[in-house]
Parts: structure tokens; sequence; C-alpha cells
């Protein structure tokens, strides 16, 4: 009876290992991605992407679906390593073998403006990647 209760403990301990690691990886991801996009870093900001992700996205014209490299251009006409404003915090991550999703919330100075992200990540040659993000504006300014 210890063996096995002993046994247990190894492996509940080994899952709890494995899940905070894979977590620490994602979250190394998500930095990419927010401080990419907060400090105009395109490099960084697509390295968060699988190169073929969909992002699906609300602007002021309507719904639309844009690349990793149509996203990032968003950002090409700000300064690189200048902050732009947009603060990030990573308010859920959830981990099942090699797929994840994550909830970001960012928000623009003094909180004019708030958003919440949604990410799809995957695994994919040992690296986390978004393979699709989606978000929407839950501030209440025009």
């Amino acid at each position: 009876m210890k063996n096995y209760m002993f046994l247990f403990v190894v492996i509940f301990n080994l899952q709890i290992s494995f899940s905070q690691s894979e977590t620490s990886l994602i979250e190394k991801t998500l930095k990419n991605y927010t401080e990419g996009s907060s400090y105009n870093k395109p490099k960084m900001l697509e390295s968060a992407f699988y190169s073929k992700a969909t992002l699906y996205l609300t602007s002021k014209k309507g719904f639309n679906v844009y690349s990793p490299k149509e996203y990032v251009a968003f950002f090409k006409n700000s300064e690189i390593g200048k902050f732009n404003g947009r603060n990030s915090k990573v308010l859920a991550i959830e981990v099942i073998k090699d797929i994840a999703t994550a909830k970001v919330e960012i928000s623009g100075p003094d909180r004019k403006w708030v958003y919440i992200d949604l990410f799809l990540l995957k695994k994919i040659d040992q690296n986390w990647v978004i393979i699709s993000k989606t978000a929407t504006k839950v501030s209440d300014d025009k």
C-alpha cells in the first residue's frame, strides 16, 4: 500500500512540474506578444505567432481576418523600443498536452480602453506559438 501511495505522489508531482514548466514556456510566448506590441518590436511580436496563424479582430472598419505579418504591420510606424502605452496582464492559461488557451487583458494609457484577448496556442517543435487570436473591447469609451 505504501508503494502505491508513493507512486501516486511521484506521478502527481511530475504532472504538476510538467504543467508548471509548460505554463512558463507559454508565458514566454505571451511575453513576446505583449512586449513586442507594447514596445513596437516587430521581430519579437512576430516570433510569438505561427506563420499561418489567424487573427480575428474587429476595428472601426468592422470584422476582419489578419495574418501575423498584417498584424505586426499595425506597429510599423512607431519607434522601435519605445513604450506605446499598451499595458498587459495575463489573466488565465490552461494547458492540455500540446495545446493551450490564454486570456490576456490589454489596456491603454490610464485604462481609457481595455480589451480582452483570447489566444489559442500549439506546441510545435518544442516551442509554443499562437495559432489564433481574437479580441473584444470591454471598456465603455467610444
